[in-house]
């Protein structure tokens, strides 16, 4: 079985009439799976909030506080250019992040084989004291530093496949060797980061505008698969961005859902070999409603095949 987790709430998170980051984009994936082939395979599960305990292991406190202190009771305000509070965002927020936790101790008690954590707002972007890119807290950082430091796990490996470099796990991560991150994204693109970094825990892909799947796929099993065989991961996470779709309306890669299920296929014979077949994802990026869907539930039925 693998878990689907999310909350009502993520629906209520609204930054405005016609931004890419709309609500319908958490329920056209549940649609998806609901109308597939794979629901009997499937658990729903309501995700819990966050406690400020578990976001200030990979966020600063002061600013943990300064989003609850800041967050609108009513109206809209701005973070950024891109990444805007209304009365629901702050809980959508906290059950995002949280919707991680309960995925981590799911699938460490063995309860499903893995999880899909269809939650908004999306998390790679927020830095240890800085929230851009809509994001707030580091989703996927949240579900780590718990498996970390709850369960006790000693090395963690992050795929994070999203169109936009995920500068906030790199910024939360750099410098952690228990944590193996992988990332591919556009270059150069927003935020325009993550090709200078030395750490050797930190994998980056930068890939051309034009990439096609055959260059995808040759990049991943060059630079990633060895590494990650290499760090034997005692569990894996993806943070599952969609929008390095062909028909994705904000960037200019040419993958296909096709390549969403092989590089999910993939990390799953590293899963099963190194970490008991333990991995949870979150969605972080995917913008054009119908790739997304499509691209998410290639992606959640490889985690399960």
């Amino acid at each position: 079985m693998l878990a689907f987790i999310s909350h009502p709430v993520c629906l209520l998170h609204d930054m405005g009439e016609g931004h890419s980051e709309q609500p319908a984009r958490i329920k056209v994936i549940e649609e998806a799976v609901k109308n597939s082939r794979i629901i009997s395979e499937l658990e729903f599960y309501e995700a819990p909030f966050a406690t400020r305990k578990e976001l200030i292991r990979v966020h600063d406190k002061n600013y943990v506080e300064e989003i609850f202190q800041i967050a609108p009771e009513k109206g809209i305000i701005s973070l950024d250019p891109d990444t805007w509070m209304n009365p629901y965002t702050l809980n959508a927020a906290l059950r995002a992040a949280g919707a991680l936790i309960m995925a981590v101790d799911l699938v460490m008690k063995k309860e499903v084989r893995a999880a899909f954590c269809n939650v908004r707002p999306p998390g790679h972007h927020a830095e240890k004291n800085r929230a851009m890119g809509f994001c707030f807290f580091n989703n996927v950082a949240v579900g780590v530093a718990h498996a970390l430091e709850h369960h006790h796990l000693k090395r963690i490996a992050i795929i994070d496949f999203d169109v936009h470099h995920g500068n906030g796990t790199e910024n939360i991560f750099q410098e952690d060797e228990r944590v193996l991150l992988c990332s591919s994204f556009q270059h150069p693109f927003y935020p325009y980061s993550g090709t200078d970094n030395k750490h050797p825990n930190i994998l980056s892909l930068p890939l051309p505008a034009g990439t096609n799947s055959k260059l995808f796929r040759d990049k991943v099993t060059e630079k990633w698969l060895p590494a990650l065989k290499n760090f034997k991961p005692e569990m894996i996470f993806f943070s599952a961005g969609f929008d390095a779709h062909a028909s994705d309306p904000l960037a200019n890669l040419f993958l296909l859902e096709e390549d969403y299920a092989w590089i999910t296929r993939e990390i799953k014979n590293i899963a099963e070999e190194f970490a008991e077949g333990r991995m949870v994802s979150t969605l972080e990026g995917g913008y054009n409603l119908d790739a997304l869907a499509k691209s998410a539930l290639a992606h959640i039925e490889a985690m399960l095949k």
